[in-house]
């Protein structure tokens, strides 16, 4: 049996699976905490990657290995490999002014034209244009910048600060993948190239993708003055191999024959599509603590509003993605306020019809960027003496999240994105209300894939593809495929009260 390991290195936590290279099938996991916060130093998933292998058994018998990660963390390393400061994550706010600033000196259509998406503070090139603005000390040190994905593939394959590392600070070795570099804001899906106008635009200082053909290729440290930005892989290829010394011996595994074949590793979302399998026509829901709709596509999407971001997948086709900051954290915040768990709030909104009898909850408890209202409240609408009962309270709060999601959906539809089946992902769904409500909501088949780590998985097929030359097609389980029960009504109402709300706003 060959086997295949996929790492997903999110925001909370690092997670390895070991699957059969073949079929698929889960043969163990291990997964490790990362620390809080909005900015986290690299060396923290370094750690954590080491402790999830150890936790999943080790990498002895493993023959190939990829990495998908959190999306848009800004990583900065100095001429000598060094992490310069904390990562900025994704969830990391304080550059909102940047974008701002970006997309006046650019304007929203041009920079949706030419990168797929319109800043916002999630997007690294808000970051870079931050570090210019409020660390100068920084500034002048930064001689590459990677994202996390990129920073530990570049690990794993021996390559980090001067002294410390067997291959030393070689930054021309820096990898990426189009996914992750798709999330920067310098680089455009449309052409495959990075933008370096806009790079030096944001930052102040020219740059270059990493190559081999450089005449720095050799040498551990590049021209003064040129920004290294990682050197973006296809689809299939690989990175190269873990080196044998990784983790005191980890990477020369017995199954390899002396270094763990890497992938090109992806940011999580296309990590989470190859995971499912994942082709043109399918859309994904992701219910977390925020929620994302994406779908794969043959063509390339350009939104000058922002709602739609038009991200490059990992397997050669598109990934146009909306993003609610308000997902499963409606039904807690509702919970708690009828003092009910999750299957008794589960059992009290199915005992209401639906559209909760002319109830509605627009659910913005933090604000909303699926329509863009940073500043917006959550509100019920439509109570009157008979509505306000404890069942239709519950039902709105499901209906609420789940029309908020489905707002994702028509705003890809849009943008010309085809849209023939949905795949419901994330722990909120396996909520039986929230199954029975989604069919009624989305106007198309609903299928719930078994709960699984969507994200490795995705990094294990990218894995065994580097192994095999080809993409591998597994199956993927699916927990419940509920009938079709579209009810248009839900969804007008809802969009009724939510456009009074948006205009107030």
């Amino acid at each position: 049996m060959t086997l295949v390991a996929g790492v997903d290195s999110s925001t909370q936590s690092c997670k390895v699976v070991i699957l059969d290279a073949e079929s698929g099938t889960l043969v163990r996991e291990g997964r490790a905490s990362h620390p809080d916060g909005t900015e986290v130093h690299p060396d923290e998933w370094w750690r954590a990657l080491s402790e999830a292998f150890d936790d999943a058994g080790g990498l002895a018998d493993v023959s190939g290995l990829s990495v998908g990660g959190q999306q848009h963390g800004m990583v900065l390393l100095d001429r000598d490999g060094n992490v310069l400061r904390p990562a900025l994550l994704w969830n990391d706010t304080r550059s909102a002014g940047s974008a701002e600033d970006l997309t006046a000196e650019i304007g929203a259509e041009d920079f949706a034209r030419r990168t797929g998406l319109v800043p916002v503070a999630s997007f690294t090139i808000t970051k870079i244009r931050w570090i210019r603005d409020n660390e100068p000390e920084n500034l002048a040190k930064v001689a590459a910048v990677a994202l996390p994905h990129d920073w530990l593939t570049w690990r794993l394959r021996g390559y980090g600060p001067a002294g410390s590392s067997p291959m030393g600070p070689n930054l021309d070795e820096l990898t990426t993948d189009r996914s992750d570099a798709s999330g920067t804001g310098y680089w455009s899906p449309r052409t495959g190239h990075y933008d370096l106008d806009l790079f030096k635009l944001a930052f102040g200082q020219d740059a270059r993708e990493a190559s081999r053909d450089t005449p720095q290729a050799g040498e551990a440290k590049p021209a003064p003055g040129v920004v290294v930005l990682p050197r973006v892989l296809g689809p299939g290829e690989t990175a190269g191999r873990v080196h044998p010394a990784c983790f005191g011996g980890t990477g020369g595994s017995e199954a390899s024959g002396g270094g763990i074949l890497l992938g090109i590793g992806a940011g999580d979302n296309a990590a989470a599509a190859l995971g499912l399998g994942a082709k043109p026509g399918d859309v994904v829901v992701s219910v977390g603590t925020s929620g994302t709709v994406f779908a794969v596509d043959s063509s390339p999407v350009h939104d000058a509003s922002g709602t739609v971001a038009g991200f490059a997948d990992a397997s050669g086709e598109y990934l146009p993605i909306a993003v609610t900051l308000n997902a499963a954290r409606v039904l807690s915040s509702v919970a708690a306020v009828l003092d009910v768990d999750f299957d008794e709030l589960s059992r009290l909104a199915l005992e209401a019809e639906p559209g909760a009898g002319g109830v509605v909850l627009v659910p913005y408890f933090e604000g909303e960027r699926t329509p863009n209202l940073p500043h917006a409240k959550a509100s019920f609408h439509g109570l009157s003496i008979a509505s306000t009962t404890r069942p239709n309270i519950a039902r709105a709060a499901i209906e609420g999240m789940l029309c908020g999601l489905a707002g994702g959906l028509d705003a890809l539809r849009a943008q010309g994105v085809r849209a023939e089946r949905l795949l419901m992902i994330g722990g909120a769904v396996q909520n039986p209300a929230v199954q029975r409500i989604a069919v009624q909501v989305f106007d198309l088949p609903v299928v719930v894939p078994s709960p699984g780590e969507y994200v490795a998985r995705g990094a294990a097929v990218q894995a065994a593809w580097a192994l095999a030359g080809f993409r591998p097609d597994w199956p993927v389980a699916l927990d419940a495929t509920p009938e079709p029960d579209f009810r248009a009504s839900i969804g007008q109402n809802y969009r009724m009260v939510s456009a009074r709300v948006d205009s107030d706003d």
